[in-house]
């Protein structure tokens, strides 16, 4: 049945990758993806202080 692969299925993708781009690849990827998200975020919350900020702004000029 198609779906997604189950138990040993993923012993087998894991262990085909690891052959194709062997370990220490696979770790500056992870780094680098561990480091996208981590910039991600902070320019979500960048983004909600600068949004905050221009909603208190115009709340005191409407008053």
């Amino acid at each position: 049945m198609p779906g997604l692969p189950r138990g040993a299925e993923w012993i087998v993708i894991l262990a085909i990758v690891i052959l194709l781009f062997g370990p220490g690849r696979i770790g500056k990827v992870a780094g680098e993806l561990g480091k996208g998200i981590r910039s991600f975020r902070e320019g979500l919350s960048e983004g909600k202080q600068d949004e905050d900020s221009t909603d208190s702004s115009v709340d005191k000029e409407s008053k």
